[in-house]
């Protein structure tokens, strides 16, 4: 049985140590087929880009022409080989981990990783060349590009840039002047790709740039404006990442057996799936990373893992806060409600911008949609509808908008979830969470400018709920077209753990003449919501009506 490939991201330790290959070098001979010759492909983190820029690599290299039959024979490049095959210098650059504390340690880490990656090239084709350490970064691929155009007459490289966009995403959550500095007309980062474009003048015939957002490329664009951006290109929608097919197939390859996968897939779907880059796309795909350390934790422990988040991913995803900072006051609330509330937002994505210059809401509706936060689920007259794909997602957003709530009403709320969790599981109560919700409004109230409405405080009470992991969250899920507004229901239901299902409503304050109206009104609704045989094959459903007046809240059982 062929391993799990989790963390694993050069392809010829893959291949060669046994481990599972999701097989898309299909899209090597898309690329080459394609009339451009320079691409830019942009996606989130952990879709392997990486594996795929291996996956070139290796594929294109000159010195793997031995070795292309081991590497590739089972695979699709490898029964179909293209003409370009094992015929260039690979000149590669990763451009991660760069240490961004000032502009003189980022231009230093620029340089070290530009200075690594010619000192690989010299050594693997035994190039005449000497690195000259006073040269800067732009000085050191000038004359590299002018000694191998002497020694090697007649042959082309192929530039592979990986991660191309990483400590500008660092230096945007934090210093947007050195961000200015370093891709300005005379900034450092800047000159490097006008070098990188004269080169293709030459002896560069190819490349391929990935990263996750195009945030330098409009002020790159004099320097470098060559590259054919495929990002949202429906041909290469499921490129990277999985789509489902590929999934049962991984998993089938690790025995796990068809009644497993179906009480896997509903789970990996609802917190890793959702991802659709064009509209023309033809499957939502699967966050590749999330997948593998899902099925690593299940093949190695036997079963679901607790967390389903891995920290890895989390800790990428915590810059969420740093790119909503970038667009101030009443856009980023707008964007960040519609979102959580599921409503979506309807917008063009831009294929350039510079924040630094100026960050509107098309810019960060786009930045969201390039880091995962947001992809497109359908069109509405002619432009992307975009959404939250997966709960994973919801989950990060929903502690966000709680953090901006609380700067906002400048309050510390008690976070105690896990006693929130244990008296709606064990009891079927639900004083905790209210008690919470209450916290929010007592303050909100106090703030003229916040407009209170049902969907406001549903909104608050979803983020809040967002944060209990032992149970599933429905939000106005569709049931015989009625939409119950909140259904909190157990993972695991075998263990007895009870859920809740709450219907809200909203009066304004002078209108508590209306409470026992809106009410019956709301039990009336829960009543009938509580009928439907796909509520009803709920066990231990407890039902809630939750009145709020203002910034009181009246809370009804019913049996």
């Amino acid at each position: 049985m062929k391993k799990l490939p989790y963390g694993i991201s050069d392809y010829q330790s893959l291949i060669e140590n046994n481990y599972y290959y999701v097989d898309k070098t299909m899209y090597i001979e898309k690329l080459e087929n394609l009339a451009e010759r320079y691409i830019m492909f942009l996606r989130p983190r952990k879709f392997g880009k990486t594996l795929f820029t291996s996956t070139l690599e290796n594929y294109y290299d000159i010195k793997k022409e031995e070795k292309f039959k081991k590497l590739y024979g089972e695979t699709y490049i490898g029964k179909n080989p293209t003409k370009l095959r094992n015929s260039y210098y690979i000149l590669k650059f990763n451009f991660a981990g760069i240490d961004t504390t000032n502009e003189k340690t980022t231009i230093k880490g620029f340089k070290e990783k530009v200075t690594a990656s010619i000192s690989d090239f010299i050594k693997g084709y035994s190039l005449d060349f000497y690195i000259n350490s006073d040269m800067t970064a732009e000085g050191l691929l000038n004359n590299l590009l002018i000694a191998f155009k002497n020694q090697k007459q007649g042959k082309k490289i192929y530039v592979i840039i990986d991660e191309y966009d990483h400590f500008a995403n660092e230096l945007l959550g934090f210093n947007t002047n050195q961000f200015k500095n370093l891709v300005s007309k005379n900034g450092k980062v800047r000159k490097w790709y006008e070098i990188l474009k004269e080169g293709t003048e030459s002896v560069i015939d190819r490349i391929f740039i990935t990263g996750v957002a195009p945030i330098t490329l409009d002020s790159l664009t004099s320097g470098f404006n060559i590259s054919s951006d495929k990002t949202q290109d429906e041909r290469f929608n499921e490129m990277m990442g999985f789509t489902e097919q590929e999934l049962k197939e991984l998993m089938r390859v690790q025995n796990i057996k068809n009644d497993e996968q179906e009480t896997l897939i509903p789970i990996m779907k609802e917190n890793y799936n959702g991802y659709k880059f064009s509209i023309h796309g033809k499957e939502k795909i699967y966050n590749s990373n999330m997948c593998l350390y899902f099925l690593n934790s299940y093949t190695e422990l036997g079963r679901i893992p607790e967390r389903l988040i891995d920290v890895n991913i989390t800790s990428d995803y915590s810059k969420l806060g740093k790119m909503l900072d970038l667009c101030k006051g009443e856009e980023r609330e707008r964007v960040i409600e519609k979102n959580v509330s599921g409503e979506g937002i309807v917008s063009e994505i831009r294929q350039k911008f510079n924040p630094a210059m100026e960050f509107t809401e098309t810019d960060l509706v786009s930045m969201l949609y390039y880091l995962g936060y947001l992809t497109i689920e359908g069109d509405e007259v002619g432009y992307p509808k975009l959404n939250i794909p997966n709960n994973v997602m919801k989950e990060i957003y929903s502690d966000y908008f709680l953090k901006i709530l609380r700067e906002e009403i400048n309050i510390d709320i008690n976070d105690n979830y896990t006693e929130i969790a244990r008296e709606i599981a064990l009891e079927g109560k639900i004083d905790k969470i209210i008690g919470m919700l209450e916290k929010y409004l007592n303050n909100l109230s106090n703030r003229d400018y916040m407009k209170f409405d049902e969907k406001y405080i549903k909104l608050i009470f979803y983020c809040i709920a967002m944060n209990l992991k032992i149970f599933r969250l429905k939000s106005e899920m569709e049931v015989q077209r009625k939409y119950p507004d909140i259904l909190l229901i157990p993972r695991e239901r075998d263990k007895g753990y009870k859920g809740v299902m709450i219907e809200f409503k909203y009066l304004k304050k002078g209108e508590e003449n209306k409470l026992e109206e809106k009410q019956k009104e709301a039990r009336e609704q829960i009543k009938e919501y509580g009928e439907f045989e796909e509520i009803k094959e709920l066990e231990n459903i407890y039902k809630y009506t939750v009145i709020a007046v203002n910034d009181k809240i009246y809370v009804e059982e019913i049996k």
